[in-house]
């Protein structure tokens, strides 16, 4: 229960996850207790409190770097499929007479 006697809600626990972070343990004691109390009783705050840590250990994690010279030949390959479309199709024209 919070302060003023009442009862988190899931939208309550959402804004205090965007807030506090998915780390119960640096809330303070009275949300804390709130969010659990809130945990036992509620699969929807279970599953928001599951996303934010997937979220928190995906940013944590090592990033991918794309394999050298991808920026460059996804530039070339651009420039060459603008190239064919432009082209004239020469063998295809044919002069009326």
């Amino acid at each position: 229960m919070t302060r003023d006697g009442r009862t988190m809600d899931v939208r309550e626990f959402e804004d205090l996850i965007d807030r506090l972070g998915e780390d119960l343990s640096q809330w303070p004691a009275e949300q804390r207790q709130s969010a659990t109390d809130l945990l036992a009783s509620s699969p929807d705050a279970e599953r928001l409190l599951a996303e934010a840590r997937l979220v928190r250990q995906a940013l944590a994690s090592t990033p991918i770097r794309a394999p050298s010279g991808l920026a460059a030949r996804i530039v070339a390959a651009a420039g060459q499929a603008t190239s064919e479309q432009t082209a004239p199709a020469s063998a295809d024209v044919h002069e009326a007479g």
